[in-house]
């Protein structure tokens, strides 16, 4: 009874999420540097108005903003297989340790100096310093941000994905880098997977080279950090929390317990080393939840609203972007690689 209930609730708007994100998922293989999830968030707004009054979808729309958001998460730890990513990325962990913390640092600072409320200030920080999308599916239900401040920070992201996209190819050879440098400064500067194969196979494509893998190995080291920070904000959530509701504390309503199935399943990969039939689907299935996730929260969000809100957030962007430039480049000079 309880799951014929379930499914008579949610069925509907799933399956709403599920159509409009396969066809931002087609999109998204078509036009890799805009991707499907930026897409399913742009025309889950679009459709938005048409469904507002529609009650039957409502909460399935809900529960695919949220449920399906975190199985998403816990499915992108199968893609994790922790001691052969650190093996091939570990010349890159000092890079990598410079840009994540240079952008939270500057996050914080300039959220305040901004007066940038904390959630989307926190998601723009972790976003850009880790794996774009990925990183901020996995720390907005930390949080508890909500769709519109989640669809902000995708929204920040994807701009700046674009910029680094065509401009990080022609200023690494302007800067006179070797392979292996611009590889690193891909890997390590641009947030989301998509921009940094697009750069990456655009230098190739001057040069030559195969800095695609080095790139996308890099990429997967850094997105590693999202287990470290989804830790750090629950704890620094569940202390507030517990400071604001004193004995009315709940820990296991409030802690991301899909953090811990996430570290699991990286684990079971880890340990089994499982093999890529089985983790390719696994994978694909993450990424068609995440652009299912997206969606519901396109259909949650009102874009003038978004629009007009967007002016600080976007600087705010830009300013952990440049600073995650400057810091790359920085520590691969002081590191004598570029």
């Amino acid at each position: 009874m309880i799951i014929v209930n379930f499914l008579k609730k949610n069925t509907p708007g799933i399956l709403l999420c599920a159509v409009i994100g396969a066809a931002a998922y087609l999109f998204g293989t078509k036009f890799p540097v805009v991707g499907g999830p930026v897409t399913a968030i742009l025309l889950g707004m679009i459709i938005a108005p048409l469904i507002k009054k529609t009650a039957v979808v409502h909460d399935g729309i809900t529960y695919t903003s949220k449920k399906i958001l975190q199985y998403a998460v816990i499915l992108l730890g199968f893609g994790m297989n922790i001691s052969a990513i650190l093996a091939k990325g570990a010349q890159s962990l000092p890079i990598i340790l410079a840009t994540i913390t240079t952008s939270l640092v500057t996050a914080f600072v300039f959220s305040k100096l901004l007066h940038i409320p904390s959630k989307i200030s926190t998601l723009i920080g972790v976003g850009s310093s880790i794996c774009g999308g990925s990183a901020i599916a996995a720390t907005a239900p930390v949080i508890d941000a909500d769709d519109e401040e989640i669809a902000q920070a995708i929204s920040v992201i994807f701009l700046f994905n674009i910029c680094a996209a065509i401009i990080f190819p022609p200023l690494g050879s302007a800067l006179g880098m070797t392979n292996e440098g611009f590889g690193l400064f891909a890997g390590t500067a641009i947030n989301d997977t998509s921009s940094v194969t697009a750069a990456a196979a655009a230098w190739d494509g001057l040069h030559g080279s195969n800095t695609l893998s080095d790139a996308a190995i890099v990429k997967l080291t850094r997105t590693l950090a999202i287990i470290p920070i989804t830790l750090v904000l629950a704890i620094i959530r569940m202390r507030k929390e517990k400071t604001e509701e004193g004995s009315g504390f709940n820990f296991v309503k409030i802690f991301p317990w899909f953090v811990i199935w996430f570290i699991l399943a990286s684990v079971i990969t880890t340990v089994f080393n499982l093999s890529p039939s089985v983790v390719h689907p696994l994978n694909w299935l993450s990424k068609f939840f995440i652009i299912m996730a997206m969606t519901a929260i396109g259909l949650h969000t009102d874009i003038v609203k978004l629009i007009k809100k967007g002016g600080k957030p976007i600087l705010l962007g830009f300013l952990c972007w440049i600073c995650i430039i400057g810091a790359s480049l920085l520590v691969q000079h002081l590191m004598h690689i570029w």
